[in-house]
């Protein structure tokens, strides 16, 4: 009888950890805000300029998708992020930056880190190009993406 409760009982504490897990990934509990921008929003505001739109996933996941329209593709892995980000920000920290990646989850994480750089208006997509517990995401929302080469 003891055995089967240990069982049980680890059974239900891996489900727990693994659904956790698993959430975490998908970012089903992401929320638009204030401090946060809708796919259209953040569409909208880098065709106007008001923004610069950074997709901050991998190579391998802009030839999957393509990029959001009228965002500038740089991989967060890069050594050289920072200043990268810098040079297309004109060297302006307090330059808007909204962050999009797949669901949200690494570019509320990024948000955090560049505000420690130093830069002053950073703003998550937490939609993600596909779609989070905030909401469908830039594919979802049928918003347009160039295709990489």
């Amino acid at each position: 009888m003891l055995k089967r409760r240990l069982f049980l009982g680890a059974g239900v504490a891996g489900t727990l950890a693994c659904g956790l897990a698993v959430g975490h990934w998908f970012n089903v509990l992401g929320r638009n805000t204030d401090a946060s921008m809708t796919p259209q929003d953040a569409h909208a505001a880098a065709l106007r300029g008001d923004i610069l739109l950074i997709d901050i996933r991998r190579p391998d996941e802009w030839a999957v998708t393509g990029v959001g329209e009228g965002a500038s593709p740089l991989d967060m892995r890069r050594p050289d992020f920072i200043e990268a980000l810098s040079g297309l920000a004109g060297n302006d920290k307090a330059r808007p930056v909204a962050l999009i990646c797949a669901r949200g989850v690494r570019s509320r994480h990024l948000a955090a880190d560049l505000a420690q750089a130093g830069f002053v208006n950073i703003v998550d997509v937490p939609e993600g190009m596909l779609g989070s517990g905030a909401g469908p995401g830039w594919i979802g929302r049928s918003l347009p993406v160039i295709r990489t080469p």
